[in-house]
């Protein structure tokens, strides 16, 4: 109830909602054209109808700004407009009759369109009462006919506005759902272009690294053309991966990780301890615990100095460990990489530790809570 209360705030486009909401209503002034008939016909001086037509016209006027501008201006803006559109209704009961004063109509739009709802709501209950009581007074009966008329169009403009203010917050919400959207696919892209980029380039790198090795230690031709091969292969499948990220199709896959995983680390000199077998992770799992192990087994070729790794799995688990004495995880909060996969186990109700082991090395571990 308290919204009854506040100030309406224009929540709408500039270009269409006023245009809308000023030149529909604005279809209706035709209704004024009567007071000017009645001036002109009825039993009035010559200067009445003159002076009508002018009310009309000014009334017609104020009406149209005070829909199109009012909206936009200060609160004491906003009474002036509702005080302004009550003059003309009420000379014009002044110069004719009292039943003129159902062109109250009009100021009683303005008011509800402008003014907080339950001021709006009470000047038009007051304006109706005003009509009804002017006509008794004048006929010795009240003008019930009009003062229907009066009642439901401000129940009805009333009863409109709410809707009108549920419409512009769903459509406020509708842009802030289309912001949200286009950042998190932006954190999407950048973070799985960071774990394609990461793992495929460190690959490379070490495939690169053997190959001129080997050309340089010795004659064997075979082997360093076989790395170069690699290399060729491993490049266009970085290629493929991150066209697949940008179209958000690539599909992570926790056995070809791991088998990756094996392939980079045998190139770099490192002892490999891996799973034969993912059998036990349920399948919705698999997708995460594949990018850990990815940006897991990144870190440790490019930081840890380890000569062994090892991965361990579970039903709701994966450890990466390492016997380096460098750290594996640059750090237990930093890193691009260490930040996305948070974010991914976070969004599965999981998460990510970074501890260094008694032995020698750190242990990288991501659990689901099931």
């Amino acid at each position: 109830m308290s919204n009854l209360w506040v100030w309406p705030e224009p929540q709408w486009r500039p270009k269409r909602r006023p245009i809308a909401l000023a030149l529909f209503p604005a279809a209706f002034l035709f209704f004024l054209v009567r007071a000017v008939i009645d001036a002109f016909n009825g039993p009035y001086s010559g200067w009445v109808g003159a002076a009508v037509t002018t009310i009309v016209v000014l009334y017609s006027a104020t009406y149209v700004a005070a829909l199109w501008y009012g909206p936009k201006t200060a609160p004491p803006v906003r009474v002036l407009y509702v005080a302004v559109a009550t003059v003309f209704p009420v000379v014009l009961a002044i110069l004719m009759e009292a039943s003129d004063l159902t062109y109250l109509t009009f100021a009683i739009v303005v008011a509800l369109v402008l003014l907080p709802a339950g001021i709006g709501l009470a000047y038009g209950l007051v304006g109706t009462t005003a009509m009804l009581i002017a006509t008794a007074t004048e006929t010795g009966h009240p003008n019930f006919d009009a003062g229907v008329v009066m009642l439901v169009l401000t129940v009805a403009i009333f009863a409109s506005r709410g809707f009108v203010g549920k419409a512009d917050e769903l459509e406020i919400a509708r842009d802030e759902i289309r912001t949200l959207a286009v950042a998190e696919e932006r954190a999407r892209v950048a973070r799985d272009l960071h774990d394609v980029l990461g793992h495929s380039l460190t690959t490379i790198t070490l495939k690169a690294g053997l190959a001129r090795r080997i050309m340089e230690s010795s004659a064997d031709i075979d082997r360093a053309l076989a790395e170069v091969h690699d290399v060729e292969r491993l490049s266009r499948q970085a290629l493929t991966e991150i066209r697949a990220t940008v179209s958000g199709y690539r599909k992570m896959s926790l056995p070809a990780e791991i088998a990756n995983a094996r392939a980079t680390l045998l190139a770099a000199g490192i002892d490999a301890d891996l799973p034969q077998a993912v059998d036990d992770v349920p399948g919705e799992l698999q997708e995460p615990f594949g990018y850990v192990v990815r940006e897991a087994v990144t870190n440790v070729i490019r930081h840890s100095g380890a000569s062994r790794c090892e991965i361990r799995l579970g039903p709701s688990w994966i450890e990466v460990a390492d016997n380096g004495s460098g750290s594996s995880t640059v750090d237990n909060h930093g890193g691009n990489g260490l930040a996305g996969l948070r974010e991914r186990l976070a969004k599965i109700g999981g998460r990510l530790t970074a501890t260094p082991r008694g032995e020698g090395g750190f242990v990288l571990r991501a659990e689901v809570t099931t």
